[in-house]
């Protein structure tokens, strides 16, 4: 099984209070960014990488990529407008000699190797395959005037993560489809889902923080630090 692997990171920084873009800034003295680099160049499947940067960072990416030590080849684009647009930018970059494509947020910088392969796997089984964590929290439906409308069962519910993994030929028609019929969505499975796709959930119970806020960052240093 050949993979391409795809590390957006082209976000901004800003809902972290940091000028830096977001991939770029540290957790200790690495990058969020060299995190996912190192952990994808332990999955035997990946045979290349695919970073998609802010505009203007290409060189930043690049010397991540050394500084990581990234033995597999790299190549590095601006992103686009949204994570949609980076990601098709950076699909258009993949080896057509790949049979899966993973994709992966650089804000989710301690999904380790062992979930990178088991989603490739899902992937080979049957087309799909998301790193997922059942809902257990209760959930609740807000109202307009803020207020709760309902009370949501969570039964079946599931958080979507990263990476994602995807026949490569599968996930360039989901592709396709958007941006013809202007589709946006904001993960790669949905786009997959609505051309008839399956997914498979990867269930686990690794450390897969979503850097998004100033106390995310927080926890991730802490974590780090252990």
């Amino acid at each position: 099984m050949k993979a391409s692997a795809i590390i957006v990171a082209a976000g901004s920084g800003q809902r972290l209070g940091r000028v830096v873009p977001k991939a770029f800034v540290k957790i200790g003295d690495r990058s969020m960014l060299s995190y996912s680099l190192r952990t994808v160049a332990e999955v035997s499947a990946v045979e290349e990488v695919v970073i998609a940067a802010p505009a203007e960072m290409e060189k930043a990416a690049r010397t991540e990529a050394d500084t990581a030590g990234v033995k597999l080849p790299v190549k590095i684009t601006a992103g686009g407008a949204e994570r949609q647009d980076s990601v098709r930018i950076a699909l258009a970059l993949t080896s057509a000699a790949a049979e899966v494509v993973i994709v992966h947020d650089a804000a989710r910088p301690f999904a380790d190797a062992a979930l990178f392969a088991a989603c490739i796997a899902a992937a080979e089984r049957c087309g799909g395959g998301i790193a997922a964590t059942a809902v257990s929290d209760t959930l609740k439906r807000g109202a307009g005037d803020g207020t709760i409308a309902a009370t949501v069962a969570r039964a079946g519910l599931w958080r979507a993560e990263t990476p994602q993994a995807f026949q490569r030929q599968l996930l360039m028609a989901a592709h396709d489809r958007a941006t013809r019929e202007k589709i946006s969505a904001t993960d790669d499975s949905d786009l997959v889902e609505q051309i008839g796709g399956r997914v498979e959930l990867v269930e686990h119970r690794t450390i897969n923080l979503k850097i998004t806020t100033p106390a995310d960052l927080a926890l991730a240093e802490l974590l780090a630090g252990k």
